[in-house]
């Protein structure tokens, strides 16, 4: 099924886009299964390296946070991991050896209670999607086994956080029956407002969920002011609801750029963080982590002990199979970075976030609502109203460069704003920095022209590289044809040696 929309889009836009609609659902889709005979091992490889060539180079992903590039001593550690699975800790004692030493470096990172001699509490996982859950369903079970205790009905739980979370929150309420109540955004302030949230806070709460790096704008929230104002409602009601910080982004980037921050568990009411290994970590995709600040608050009935594969092997993950290689590849970063170098790291994405933000201050067309304090990204509107709908328009434009910049709307209440965001990772420096800021002025010009004097004309030209002409030295022969608004431009270009022909 092809559903087009097309009110949205001028009149020869919406034409072009019923007529392909109408071509593309009139053609059968292509009837993939397994063939009846093997082909080359050379020739499946390049079918499908073939086909790959059509997605978009990942350094120029700026919509993603997930890191896009790592050393070559990592990635050849990477391959020789590969085959491991990770569910095996009996027969890959090192690879498990490696995962609880991350546990605890993390642990420690955010400042858990943990004793010289003791283990901390935490798992490796898939992403903080699989950690949310996890974290969400240990806050969900022990709130039932207190209910269950007192007698009172344990039926109806729920989580109070902003609506700007991350869709995985959205998730777990769906899937785990859980309640989500979110913290409406206003003009101005683009995360969870602490006394908002605590004011919805029931006896129900299961948990205060806080995001240190918001997805739409990367700012921290106020998990500090968060912490004392529901200690204090605690008191007056004699609850006891906790706070889990989804740090997926900014785990990574506090610890290392702003020390003295309160976030974690410094603060007693939090009671568990994730972090995504695979984002600030600067691990490929994907890996996340998550730890509790004491056993007590993972309740061990959600515990798995399993023996068939060797010895007793405790587990608390969703899923059970997975590869070791992420795992492997993020001590690789602890070890070879330290302290020194993630922050050294840190510090660099933030300058090159600093020469963005500045760089699109100076077009004069677009107002910065991302913060100074917060990941390393740049979020931005344009200033004047009635030129919302480009933000669409601009990152359809910046993906004929190759950048993929994601333009969005805000949640309920501010939906009138449409949003660019640019995410800067380890890869993207000062040079691609600069590059992106000038594809952004030409863009600009180009939206400016048509809106001025209507579709700009696109030139192709055709390079046919070859032997010179007899006669013709090294000059080059143009022909000019015209059809309707497009011109299409062929030239003949002879260069020594070289014999090949593309459309640029």
């Amino acid at each position: 099924m092809v559903l087009t929309h097309v009110h949205d889009l001028d009149d020869a836009a919406a034409a072009s886009a019923v007529v392909f609609a109408s071509r593309y659902v009139q053609e059968p889709l292509p009837r993939y299964e397994l063939g009846e005979k093997s082909i080359s091992k050379d020739a499946a490889y390049q079918i499908i390296h073939d086909e790959l060539l059509l997605d978009s180079s990942p350094r120029l992903n700026l919509a993603s946070f997930v890191t896009t590039w790592m050393e070559p001593e990592c990635d050849k550690l990477i391959l020789e991991g590969i085959n491991k699975n990770y569910a095996d800790m009996d027969e890959y004692p090192v690879t498990t050896e490696l995962q609880n030493r991350c546990v605890n470096i993390i642990a420690r990172l955010f400042k858990a209670p943990v004793g010289a001699g003791e283990k901390a509490v935490g798992v490796g996982t898939v992403g903080s999607s699989e950690a949310i859950m996890l974290a969400g369903l240990a806050f969900k079970r022990r709130w039932q086994n207190r209910r269950k205790a007192a007698g009172k009905p344990h039926d109806k739980p729920n989580i109070v956080t902003g609506a700007n979370v991350q869709v995985c929150w959205e998730k777990f309420a769906r899937y785990f029956e859980v309640e989500l109540k979110e913290v409406k955004l206003r003009e101005g302030c683009y995360v969870m407002d602490p006394d908002e949230a605590v004011a919805m806070v029931d006896e129900n709460t299961i948990c205060v969920a806080a995001i240190l790096g918001s997805t739409l704008t990367g700012e921290f929230e106020d998990v500090k002011r968060l912490n004392d104002l529901l200690a204090a409602r605690n008191r007056r009601t004699g609850w006891d609801t906790p706070i889990h910080v989804d740090a997926a982004s900014g785990g990574f980037i506090a610890p290392f750029l702003y020390p003295d921050l309160e976030w974690d568990f410094r603060l007693p009411l939090v009671k568990s963080i994730n972090v995504s290994g695979h984002k600030y970590g600067l691990v490929y995709a994907g890996v996340g982590w998550v730890v509790w600040r004491n056993k007590e608050d993972l309740p061990e009935d959600l515990i798995f002990h399993i023996n068939y594969l060797g010895a007793d092997q405790p587990t608390f993950t969703l899923n059970f199979s997975k590869g070791s290689s992420q795992i492997i590849a993020q001590y690789y970063q602890f070890l070879r970075l330290g302290f020194e170098g993630y922050r050294n790291v840190m510090e660099n994405c933030m300058e090159s976030a600093r020469i963005l933000r500045e760089g699109l201050e100076r077009t004069g067309r677009f107002t910065i609502i991302s913060k100074d304090q917060g990941v390393p990204l740049v979020a931005f509107t344009f200033k004047r109203e009635e030129e919302t709908s480009l933000a669409f328009r601009l990152s359809s434009e910046l993906r004929r460069f190759g950048w993929i910049v994601p333009a969005y709307t805000m949640p309920a209440n501010l939906e009138h704003m449409a949003v660019l965001r640019v995410v800067v990772r380890e890869d993207f420096g000062r040079p691609l920095a600069e590059r992106f800021l000038s594809h952004v002025r030409m863009a600009l010009d180009e939206l400016d022209d048509e809106a001025k004097g209507g579709p700009v004309p696109r030139m192709r030209v055709t390079i046919e590289l070859g032997p010179a002409a007899k006669g013709s030295g090294e000059e080059a022969m143009a022909r000019v044809v015209k059809r309707e608004s497009v011109v299409a431009v062929q030239r003949s270009v002879s260069l020594a040696g070289g014999k090949t022909k593309g459309v640029c």
